[in-house]
């Protein structure tokens, strides 16, 4: 009943649908077409400014919470046992009030009937035993876009609309998972498209879920060639800061929450506003040799970056 009346304390201001997209390779056979107005908006992806501004969401934090904290890109997975633990461990000790997961908990996300077995049942177990004792808010990424209310109803979490203003401790924040504004990756913009499309969706799920998970084990190895190849760098990878701007601005907030592009960091995109980047966590085989665990947690001093374990 605690929880229950905590995550209805946390009002949010407009529901929205939470699917994201996701990467080129995922489930690439019967795509539909895009429609004629999709098609316009991709051939303006280099002018930011004359893109349509997207439905913002409200969450209102309840008054008596102090902590929120933030992570994004576990891309949990059976094969990365380290990670899991650290996340579960992390998830059974913070203090904080609430737990907001930004996107790409999973590295895949097959369909909500995968949460009875294997190691997404697992995942789903621990999410419901954190949400005994927190309250737990949940946003897709592009490699979760699947998860839907079935699932979030057995872990006890709320969903979040991408973008989702969050008003808390007397500030603004914006938050993103991020894929939506990294504009210059033309080629995964126009397959995010596709995967919003609710006949894609429909047909995918319909398929057998063998058949998801071997697609989606496909698109994972695509996507591990495509990032070793370097088909992302520079400003591709990272979100476009006019782009940002102008979602801040309509949602008046002076700060975004987002992760997606494995880039931690804190900085400056305009006068007056400021991002700040969640990292990825990797416990098993870190590309730098360093496992990556980070929290972003906000109070009403600000925001703080903490390693996991300490946080």
């Amino acid at each position: 009943a605690d929880r229950q009346s905590r995550i209805r304390g946390g009002r949010l201001g407009r529901p929205g649908s939470c699917v994201a997209g996701g990467a080129a390779a995922s489930f690439p056979e019967g795509i539909p077409v895009l429609s004629g107005a999709a098609r316009r908006g991709l051939s303006r992806l280099g002018e930011a400014a004359a893109l349509p501004l997207p439905a913002i969401a409200e969450f209102v934090a309840p008054a008596d919470w102090t902590r929120i904290d933030f992570i994004s890109d576990l891309h949990l997975a059976a094969d990365m046992p380290h990670t899991f633990a650290a996340w579960s461990a992390w998830l059974r000790t913070t203090p904080a009030d609430a737990v907001f997961i930004l996107g790409d908990l999973f590295d895949a996300w097959v369909g909500d009937d995968a949460r009875h077995e294997g190691f997404e049942a697992e995942c789903t177990a621990v999410l419901a035993e954190a949400a005994q004792r927190l309250s737990l808010a949940f946003m897709v990424g592009n490699r979760d876009f699947l998860a839907g209310a079935a699932w979030a109803e057995a872990c006890g979490l709320t969903l979040l609309a991408d973008p989702t203003l969050l008003v808390a401790f007397g500030q603004r924040v914006l938050l993103t998972h991020g894929d939506a504004l990294c504009l210059a990756d033309i080629e995964y913009q126009r397959f995010r498209i596709q995967v919003r499309s609710p006949a894609w969706q429909a047909m995918v799920l319909a398929l057998p879920l063998a058949e998801r998970r071997r697609r989606a084990t496909q698109m994972r190895h695509a996507s591990e060639q495509r990032h070793a190849m370097g088909a992302l760098a520079g400003d591709a990878a990272d979100i476009d800061f006019a782009a940002a701007g102008a979602w801040m601005r309509q949602a008046g907030a002076p700060v975004m929450i987002h992760g997606h592009t494995h880039r931690p960091a804190t900085e400056a995109i305009g006068t007056g506003v400021t991002r700040h980047v969640l990292s990825d966590w990797d416990c098993d085989a870190p590309a730098a040799g360093t496992p990556r665990a980070q929290v972003l947690r906000l109070t009403r001093d600000g925001v703080e970056r903490l390693p996991a374990l300490a946080a």
